[in-house]
């Protein structure tokens, strides 16, 4: 089967992450995005069948954007991907909006960027899918600056993007978008919703976003001033910002896995002497240590706890060792197992070290079964 172009970035045991992109633009929208959101997702960013490296071949003439969504739904399995979070812009918008409809057991998340539950009626896209059909995109891709930038910004990449689509694949997307209106089932999408306006777009004004908003219950709206139709190119800091608090979450779930791991009193306590001169180590350890590291699925806690307690003997951090023996009991090592690890230092980290951490082990074991004098 012809899948959908693609570029897939970050670990493979991180949480999937798909994007989407706008009509006329290939990936490379999310050129300053994707690296940064590759950090904490296995993202994959696709192209539209027509655009980038995606062959035309892959829709047709009166195609719909349910016939998009199954496109992207079929590069997932290919992937092993079953359950993802999703951001797209414009029609990729379209494409997350009815996943959320019409799959919502493949979505974990979505973001709606620069999008619509409708576009403006089938009058003006009827006339657009006609219009490339009969001269190409040439003439449309001299405007494309005005539709997707705020004056006196561009990307000459995208535009030519634009320029170099397929005619028939570009209408057919052409023909999804005037078919598409899902206002009257927004009420059911239950995913964590965010929706992103740009203050100065044309195309998708952020009332359009609103209107989504308004009507996905729990739903989050972000304007970003400065913004017109393609915000990911054009302000992608403020995009990276928005995304990363919606589909990272990396503080509240950081601390959530430090409290279970940790125990809340040593948690509690470490807060307490937390001054402005410690704030931002706090806050470091929160989203990077726990908020990413110890939420990896490809390691089980029990797995993470082994091998923190030998990296904490290998350097001689004794302090460090004794909170993690106890998280250790907490995740599951029993006193046998905890022992099984010291000793596998003695052989890698010497004699010396593993005697200093029996020591220490032997004493908050005894305090954690109560017989400490």
């Amino acid at each position: 089967m012809t899948l959908l172009n693609h570029r897939t970035e970050g670990p493979a045991s991180a949480p999937p992450l798909l994007l989407g992109p706008s009509l006329g633009t290939s990936y490379a929208l999310w050129d300053k995005v994707a690296p940064e959101l590759s950090i904490t997702h296995r993202v994959v960013r696709w192209d539209l069948p027509g655009h980038g490296g995606s062959a035309a071949g892959l829709i047709a003439a009166d195609a719909t954007v349910g016939d998009l969504a199954g496109l992207v739904l079929a590069l997932a399995d290919s992937l092993g991907i079953e359950r993802f979070a999703y951001a797209g812009v414009s029609l990729g918008g379209a494409v997350g909006l009815h996943l959320a409809v019409h799959h919502p057991e493949r979505l974990s998340s979505l973001a709606v960027l620069c999008s619509s539950a409708h576009f403006n009626g089938a009058l003006p896209w009827q006339e657009r899918a006609a219009l490339v059909r009969r001269e190409g995109l040439a003439g449309l891709a001299e405007g494309a600056h005005a539709r997707w930038f705020t004056s006196g910004f561009t990307v000459p990449e995208l535009v030519r993007d634009h320029q170099e689509a397929d005619p028939d694949a570009y209408a057919a997307c052409c023909d999804a978008l005037a078919a598409f209106d899902l206002r009257d089932r927004l009420p059911e999408i239950a995913v964590p919703t965010l929706l992103v306006a740009g203050r100065d777009d044309p195309a998708t004004p952020p009332a359009h976003l609103r209107e989504i908003a308004d009507a996905v219950p729990g739903s989050t709206l972000v304007e970003l001033p400065g913004a017109s139709h393609l915000a990911p190119a054009q302000c992608p800091e403020a995009v990276l910002t928005a995304l990363r608090a919606h589909f990272g979450g990396p503080v509240g779930r950081g601390m959530e896995v430090r409290r279970e791991v940790l125990g809340d009193p040593h948690v509690d306590r470490a807060q307490a002497r937390q001054t402005p001169f410690t704030a931002r180590f706090q806050d470091f350890i929160s989203r990077y240590a726990w908020g990413e590291i110890w939420t990896d699925p490809a390691l089980s806690r029990r797995e993470r706890s082994m091998i923190t307690l030998t990296a904490l003997v290998a350097h001689g951090h004794y302090d460090e060792l004794a909170m993690h023996v106890r998280a250790a009991r907490r995740n599951g090592l029993t006193p046998e197992e905890i022992g099984a690890v010291l000793l596998q230092t003695a052989v890698y980290c010497g004699v010396p070290a593993a005697n200093s951490a029996f020591a220490t082990a032997q004493r908050v074991l005894a305090e954690e079964d109560g017989t400490a004098g």
